[in-house]
């Protein structure tokens, strides 16, 4: 093949790359409204998987007439990092399996859910590093979606009625049309097009950090009105997703961006002061408003006519039971044993720590675990070293927040949120990781 078509195809490659992450955001509201037309509801969900097949298959043959690259990704720490993890996890399904302990569509579900985000940053990573279309549109092609996300999320907010979904196939066998805190009308959550509210939380986590950074770096009047206003209506819709850990997630995230942007040292200590002051406020402020209804509901998800069992009780009784296996079972159960996978035990019992590391934990054991956590911290390592780009910034700084969610729920098992943020990090890192890699157009 010439050089000319590898460049040709490359840019198809790329297209279809910001395709897949252009549709992501509508993935949900897609397939269930598409499977109530003409049904396949979980044939028309793995359409990006097929679509990740075909474009891995590629980018495999390309690597193999591209010397240059493949010595970059063997001399590459994290390459062989992911490399031990997948392996780990497969022989992990392989040994489970065998021994009966994980059914097939379980594993096949643990598998895809634990490893899909992987090959999908290994691929944008090769795709941006011999082309840079990526890294030119990629704050565009988060953002053009996400407009659409939070204008919905406000017409469900403010004007639509709460069942609105139903009329688009959403029921107890797909998506609920709609979620409340405490089985309350009065506190319907916001879920847009995504799988629900925390989802709908977390995926903000990384739009309102990208605003912020685009907000920073706009040096015209109107710039940054528009950015300013996209702030506000993204906030005010992960507001009334009321999820907590998407709000400390959120928080987080802009309070780092915020430090890390700040030059001076001493202007540094009086902001992080300042925040410390801000907690402990807003701490004293929820123990004077403990008793006043809405806030319970809003904050805490409680009420005085609570059912017995609140969702902060359901936390921690799925948190101790996560670390009781990781303590009794430290070598892990295999792909499909924890997690989302799990219901998918016919004979098996589903077990969800409502926590994404402990949820690996239980699958690879101690050892999946740390390498998973090794991962997450060369990838943070590698996105600080070049955050004077915005992308790879905006990425350091949510990947805070959204680990903070992790610790509340199965974060990188929502396919959105998963593929567009690792996706993304593998365009913003082609230049780090793969700089010596001949590109094929500028």
């Amino acid at each position: 093949m010439s050089n000319s078509n590898v460049a040709k195809l490359i840019n198809v490659l790329s297209i279809t790359v910001a395709v897949v992450i252009l549709l992501l955001p509508f993935h949900a509201f897609l397939t269930v409204w598409l499977a109530s037309l003409f049904g396949h509801y979980t044939l028309l969900r793995l359409w990006k998987e097929v679509v990740l097949l075909v474009v891995g298959l590629v980018v495999l043959g390309l690597l193999f007439r591209d010397h240059a690259m493949r010595r970059a990704l063997y001399k590459n720490r994290l390459f062989w990092l992911i490399g031990i993890y997948t392996l780990l996890l497969l022989f992990l399904g392989f040994t489970s399996f065998t021994h009966h302990q994980v059914s097939g569509k379980a594993l096949a579900y643990g598998l895809l859910e634990d490893l899909r985000y992987l090959l999908f940053f290994g691929l944008c990573l090769g795709i941006a590093a011999r082309n840079n279309w990526l890294q030119k549109h990629g704050m565009q092609v988060l953002l053009i979606p996400a407009l659409v996300v939070v204008l919905f999320g406000l017409l469900q907010a403010f004007v639509l009625p709460y069942n609105f979904l139903q009329h688009f196939g959403y029921s107890s066998t797909t998506i609920a049309p709609f979620e409340t805190v405490n089985s309350n009308l009065h506190y319907v959550r916001v879920q847009s097009t995504l799988r629900g509210a925390n989802p709908l939380g977390a995926y903000l986590v990384l739009v309102i950090v990208v605003i912020v950074v685009q907000f920073m770096r706009s040096h015209t009047r109107r710039d940054k009105l528009e950015y300013g206003l996209f702030g506000v209506a993204a906030a005010i819709v992960l507001f009334f997703t009321y999820s907590r850990s998407a709000w400390i997630g959120a928080g987080l995230s802009v309070a780092c961006l915020v430090v890390a942007a700040i030059k001076s040292k001493r202007i540094r200590q009086w902001t992080m002061l300042s925040v410390a002051v801000l907690v402990v406020v807003g701490a004293g402020g929820a123990l004077v408003l403990r008793h006043n209804s809405r806030f319970e509901n809003i904050v805490f998800h409680t009420s005085p006519n609570t059912i017995p069992t609140t969702s902060d009780q359901n936390h921690v009784s799925a948190l101790r039971q996560g670390l009781h296996d990781l303590t009794y079972d430290p070598l892990g159960r295999g792909p499909g044993t924890a997690g989302p996978a799990s219901v998918y035990n016919l004979d098996g019992p589903v077990r969800i720590a409502e926590n994404y590391f402990i949820q690996i934990g239980q699958e690879t054991g101690w050892l999946g675990l740390a390498l998973f956590l090794l991962i997450n911290v060369v990838v943070m390592g590698a996105m600080w070293r070049v955050r004077s780009e915005p992308m790879a910034l905006a990425l350091w700084a949510s990947l805070i927040g959204i680990s903070f969610i992790g610790l509340f729920s199965h974060v990188w098992s929502d396919d959105t949120l998963s593929y567009i943020w690792w996706g993304l990090a593998g365009v913003a890192l082609s230049p780090y990781l793969l700089s010596k890699v001949t590109k094929t157009n500028d």
